[in-house]
């Protein structure tokens, strides 16, 4: 049904709105009636193309703006796409993710259709489900308790009750916390009865609501449908059954709907979603319009290709396909950049190590720390590398997750280690006298079944086991009062206050993201795929997981992998399967630990050589700093204090006019090595540590100047 565009705001010619788009967008746009699946690869401008189609309708007179809603799964991807609404004239479009719609209408039609206010909302499933469980005696960790919570979600979306959650849950396999599906079941109907007790419900019962109060009450129906006359949905690969039903409750028997989603970016099938819903759309919508977006403008010609590539290996593996099998092939629209690289390492640490030397090189050449991001498979992997770069002075931020020393499991061993240390059993090896004592913190010999919270925590307290037998290699008289003082260590470095770091995040926490410089770690078998991947399905999902942390970067992706956990023990991972087809197209990394190698660069500059011991007494340097003035921390600086403090004052007066933190300029380090090396010319200036080619043009000539001048 057209809507006419009486009374509202024209805001602009349609012709121009189409103007700005590349023929498969403008092709999305200028259909704004009935039925479309928009195919959509990573990076192809897809919301530009949906808020395009909206303004074009307004534009042409097919929508007024109060009739659209266009739904998202993230507030922040609801605000961009108003803001970009704005910004083309049309503000009137109501933007929300589906739980932010659903509360909206429950609210409105509550009072009318049910009588009172509605229930309020658990801010936290957990106590709820502790009360539960306690009521039943069934003895869970928090841990656990998360695992549960987690299920309650999954069997809401799913659309299960108390009483049908069993028979699925049985032939999936699933069993949460180690509970079996008949006790699972009898949980959820507890669960149900504490909320019921305590007039609440949760995020997925606001789903469940306002789609009974739509099925039971025509009146409503009718006034929501009414409202609403044209629809878009964003990211539709991770829509959920229990979505899914509500967005047919608010279509009725119409179809003006245009959904936008990328089945290769399909990696939340353990919380319900299915990109079925997507793949089908056409059956469910007979004459649909599916377009494809293919034209990528965010990554080098380089990354696309392995991106496909990667996709490729994933196609013909018939029925476990799934969204791989439809993946778009990306074709890549911006100019050439450098090869991705693939590096083995012999360990985890080796591989932290040049993680972090890749990382402060990057900053040091005057690369924003913002726009640097170190991706892995899972939340335990972080801690090598957090440890690894704050031994390198890299500032970093956690995306998604809690930095290692800040988990709740581990700041609960590290109590447990504390009071051990008091009693420690010398007769008894040091790992063996660990891993006693994080039994008691929830650690067992082998692996829970299943992913969630409760591996998530193994994994954690294994990584702690893990740290003790370094420590007993490495220092064969070491006992556990020593090991705590290493975590004491480990957790001081790790929580140095940030202005602005770098991205730490797993690859599900990425997705929707993007930096210049992608370094990918762990990209071997056991990780990438996983080993919980044991159907085909879950591997071709592994598969698309690695494309979204590909398809992150758009100037410089280094992947890399270890062949083993620990230095010194024997090599047995290999790499992930899902680079085979990509070989031939990916570089090699040199293996490195925390120094750059000297030669030329890709653009043919000099790299500067970091000195291993100090120049003054000859002393092994330690850590970053060290390194880079060339001294150890013993010995006495030998720059001139008005040369330095010219440089300082100089530095602080950059920073403020550039809006950025001094250290982007310089960091302290640096500015002590150029202070001491006095250079007289930018070929000198640029041996030192920390000044790349990029420095050298902003603000060489400036310091070469105070150099020759500290009191001019």
């Amino acid at each position: 049904m057209t809507v006419p565009a009486t009374g509202a705001q024209q805001p602009l010619d349609p012709d121009a709105v189409l103007a700005a788009l590349d023929p498969e967008q403008r092709e999305v746009a200028a259909h704004p009636n009935g039925p479309m699946a928009v195919l959509a690869g990573a990076g192809t401008g897809k919301t530009r193309a949906i808020t395009h189609r909206i303004a074009y309708g307004v534009a042409s007179g097919a929508y007024h703006p109060s009739r659209v809603l266009a739904v998202t799964f993230t507030a922040r991807a609801a605000g961009e796409m108003r803001t970009r609404l704005r910004g083309l004239g049309v503000p009137g479009v109501q933007a929300r993710t589906f739980h932010a719609a659903a509360l909206r209408q429950l609210q409105f039609f509550w009072p009318q259709a049910v009588g009172g206010a509605p229930p309020e909302i658990l801010a936290q499933k957990v106590p709820a489900v502790a009360e539960a469980a306690g009521r039943l005696r069934l003895r869970l960790d928090r841990a656990g308790l998360r695992d549960v919570a987690s299920e309650i979600e999954w069997s809401k979306v799913s659309m299960l009750s108390a009483d049908t959650y069993a028979a699925t849950a049985r032939s999936l396999g699933r069993s949460p916390a180690g509970l079996d599906a008949t006790a699972m079941a009898r949980l959820l109907e507890v669960y149900g009865e504490v909320c019921d007790e305590r007039h609440v419900i949760d995020f997925e019962d606001v789903l469940l609501l306002t789609v009974a109060l739509l099925d039971e009450h025509p009146r409503v129906r009718t006034q929501v449908q009414d409202q609403y006359r044209h629809f878009v949905v964003d990211e539709y690969q991770d829509v959920n059954l229990l979505q899914q039903t509500l967005l047919d409750q608010w279509l009725g028997d119409r179809s003006d709907v245009c959904v936008v989603g990328d089945p290769a970016q399909s990696i939340y099938s353990f919380t319900g979603a299915s990109a079925e819903h997507l793949l089908g759309f056409p059956r469910r919508h007979p004459g649909a319009r599916t377009v494809r977006l293919v034209r990528n403008y965010r990554s080098t010609p380089q990354v696309v290709q392995l991106a496909n590539l990667v996709l490729d290996g994933g196609r013909d593996r018939g029925d476990g396909a799934g969204g791989t099998r439809e993946a778009i092939q990306l074709t890549a629209q911006r100019g050439g950049g450098p090869v991705p690289t693939l590096t083995q390492h012999p360990d985890d640490v080796v591989e932290a190590n040049s993680v972090a030397a890749q990382v402060r090189e990057l900053l040091d050449a005057g690369t924003r720390a913002s726009e640097i991001a170190v991706l892995y498979r899972t939340n335990s992997q972080s801690e090598v590398l957090e440890s690894a770069l704050a031994r390198a002075d890299v500032p970093y931020l956690v995306r998604g997750g809690e930095r290692f020393f800040s988990r709740p499991e581990v700041r609960s061993a590290v109590l447990l280690l504390r009071g051990a240390a008091r009693s420690d059993d010398v007769t008894r090896p040091l790992g063996e006298v660990v891993r006693d004592v994080l039994s008691g913190a929830g650690w067992g010999p082998h692996p829970p079944e299943g992913g969630g919270a409760t591996r998530e925590r193994w994994e954690s307290l294994q990584a702690l086991a893990l740290l003790a037998d370094d420590l007993a290699r490495t220092s064969p008289t070491a006992r556990v009062p020593e090991l705590v003082g290493e975590l004491d260590r480990r957790a001081a470095e790790q929580h140095a206050p940030t202005v602005e770091g770098i991205t730490l995040a797993s690859l599900h926490a990425a997705k929707g993201l993007e930096w210049d410089v992608v370094l990918l770690v762990g990209c071997s078998e056991g990780l990438l795929p996983i080993t919980l991947a044991d159907t085909p399905e879950r591997v071709e999902e592994e598969r698309r997981l690695l494309y979204v942390g590909i398809t992150r970067a758009r100037e410089r992706l280094a992947l890399s992998w270890a062949g083993s956990r620990s230095p010194g023990a024997r090599s047995t991972r290999t790499v992930s399967r899902f680079l085979a087809p990509a070989a031939g197209v990916l570089g090699a990394g040199a293996e490195r630990t925390d120094r750059p190698r000297r030669g030329r660069s890709r653009s043919g500059s000099t790299t500067s050589r970091v000195p291993r011991t100090c120049r003054t007494c000859g002393a092994i340097l330690h850590g970053a700093a060290e390194r880079k003035v060339g001294r150890c921390g013993q010995c006495p600086p030998t720059y001139d204090e008005s040369v330095f403090e010219a440089l300082r004052q100089w530095r602080k007066e950059t920073a403020s006019t550039a809006a950025v933190p001094a250290y982007v300029v310089f960091t302290d380090a640096t500015l002590t090595a150029i202070a001491e090396a006095m250079p007289l010319d930018g070929v000198a200036l640029q041996q030192i540590s920390g000044v790349g080619e990029r420095k050298i043009e902003k603000y060489g000539q400036d310091v070469l100047r105070i150099l020759r001048d500290p009191h001019g």
